[in-house]
Parts: C-alpha cells; structure tokens; sequence
C-alpha cells in the first residue's frame, strides 16, 4: 500500500509540474510582443537592521547597455541591420544586438515535451520535464527550445533549462539570439526558376544526432510541406516553398529542430553567389 500511495504522489506531482507550462509560455509570448512597455524589476535597497527585511523599491528596467565592442559598433551606427553584423563574420555575444537591429523579431516554442494523454497517446509541451532522485525525493528540472526571426533571411535556435519553465524558456530566447545565422535563399527548382528568393537555392542536408534532414527545392505555390515543427523554423527562416524529407528518430524532437537548423546553416557553406 505504501508503494501505490508514493507512486500516486508522484503522479500528482508530474501533473502539476505540467500543469504550470502554459502559463509560463503566455508569460513569456505577452513579453515579446510588448516590447514597448517598460519592464518592471525589482532593485535591492539598503538592508533594514530593524525589521531584519530588505527593501525592495520598483522602478523602470535600464535601456540596453552594449558590453562587447560589437555592441558598441551597432550604437555607434556602423551597423544597421543584422545582415552586415553577420556578414561580417563577428560573433554575437549580447542578445541586445539583435533587439536592438531587428525590433520586429518573431519567437516560436517548440513542443518537446510530453505528458500522457486521458484516451492514451502523448499530449504535447513546450518544455520536457526530466527528474532526478534524491534521498528528499524527486527533483524535477524542464528545458525548451525556442526559435527565433525575422521571416526575411535570418533565425536563431536555442535551448534553455531551469527549474522553473518561465526560466527555461527565456533562456532558450537567448541563446537562440546568440545562434542567429544568415540563411541563403533562392530558387532551385527545375518547375519554376523564377529566380526569386522563395525557396532554397539547392538541394542540401543537416544531421544531428540519428536524425538526417534533407531539403529539397519546390516550386511557387508548393508551400512547407514539413511536420509541424519544422515548419515554424523553416517560415522564420523566411522560406515559403520546400519539400523536407527526413530520416532516423524524428519522434525526438530536439534533435529534428536541430537537424533542420544545421541543414539551413549548411547552405551558406558555398562559396560565391548563386
């Protein structure tokens, strides 16, 4: 009997855990589309002896201040949109360059997670719940990956983990700001050769882990034909028309968005221009 009650508890507190992942994507969704609002925190004052509390005084969040000689180029002008910065082949160290260059930048979760269904099956989540035993219990701990860009040539990928989802996730906002990379787009179908930036320029493959994803060219009026989560990377990326096929684990889906980002990454591998 000891054992079904603790394995119960266990249960409810999975559901729980799973429970708080919604929230905490609007959380993070209702601050990117804000990005006009100022930002509250919360700034440490001086410790008061008497009352043996601190006090905490709220006030507007400071303006980006560039750290890196990168982000003090990008104040200084001499960058004005995100395509020189990464054409310049300089590496991007502070998230605030690519607020600071693209103000209308896009982010989309990928679901990774899974908790089990009411009928059977899986019920996707934006972040995967792991655990880990201790002599106090369990101890659970969720990571994201999130992509982000602008739907005109360049995205970003990364990954973020915390105990808190709200955490994971804008860690994984990011790093996926400091992954950012130029995708080379063209038309390198044989049906359409309109010459026209819509699709990819040629045929080209990413591998990462057991999963090998392929990017085949397609004509005007094709569209993403691609999983569900490919195709949020793919139309950040700025592509309209592809055909994806894949191979290996692609249940796992980290690895399938990474395979798609390191086939995006691969096209500028060739030298000159198409």
């Amino acid at each position: 009997m000891a054992s079904e009650e603790k394995t119960e508890k266990e249960v409810l507190v999975e559901e729980q855990v799973a429970a708080e992942i919604p929230e905490a994507v609007e959380e993070v969704a209702i601050e990117a589309g804000h990005p006009e609002e100022p930002k509250k925190e919360a700034h440490r004052g001086k410790p008061d002896y008497k009352k043996g509390k601190r006090r905490y005084d709220e006030g507007p969040k400071p303006e980006w201040i560039p750290k890196t000689q990168l982000g003090k180029a990008v104040i200084d002008g001499k960058f004005t949109t995100i395509n020189q910065v990464l054409e310049s082949g300089q590496l991007i160290l502070e998230a605030g360059i690519v607020d600071y260059l693209v103000p209308t930048l896009k982010q989309e979760v990928i679901y990774i997670g899974g908790t089990p269904g009411k009928g059977g099956g899986v019920k996707r989540t934006a972040t995967r719940i792991t655990a880990r035993m201790h002599k106090s219990g369990r101890r659970y701990n969720s990571s994201s990956i999130v992509v982000v860009g602008n739907c005109d040539g360049a995205v970003g990928l990364g990954k973020g983990s915390s105990r808190e989802h709200r955490l994971a996730i804008e860690q994984a906002v990011n790093q996926a700001k400091l992954n950012v990379i130029k995708v080379k787009r063209g038309c390198g179908s044989w049906e359409c050769n309109c010459k026209t930036e819509h699709s990819v320029p040629f045929r080209v493959t990413g591998k990462y882990g057991s999963v090998r994803i392929t990017l085949n060219p397609a004509p005007k009026g094709i569209g993403i034909v691609a999983d569900k989560e490919s195709k949020k990377i793919l139309s950040l990326a700025g592509i309209k028309d592809i055909w994806v096929s894949s191979d290996g684990q692609t249940s796992t889906r980290s690895n399938l968005s990474f395979a798609v980002f390191t086939a995006l990454g691969n096209l500028s591998r060739v030298k000159g221009d198409l």
